[in-house]
């Protein structure tokens, strides 16, 4: 006689573990999509802050401040080129 509950067969593992989750979000699938979210995160700042990067405000506060770059993004006037 069966009361309510599921069937058990002699081959079936004795129990069975759920692993913790979120509504369905595990740890292996939010790391999944953290790594591709920041991956997009990473290049689209990227490409804002080249993108802007003729903007005086930028270059000077942001690109100037990087070790290799600061000569390249010098945009000062040579005193032979300047009138006064």
């Amino acid at each position: 006689m069966l009361i309510s509950g599921a069937i058990r067969f002699r081959e079936a593992p004795d129990g069975y573990y759920v692993p913790p989750h979120i509504q369905g979000l595990n740890v292996s699938t939010a790391t999944k999509y953290a790594t591709i979210a920041s991956a997009f995160g990473v290049s689209a700042g990227v490409f804002a802050l080249f993108f802007f990067g003729e903007v005086p405000r930028v270059r000077n506060d942001l690109l100037r401040k990087v070790p290799f770059l600061d000569e390249y993004y010098d945009r000062s006037i040579p005193a032979e080129d300047n009138p006064f």
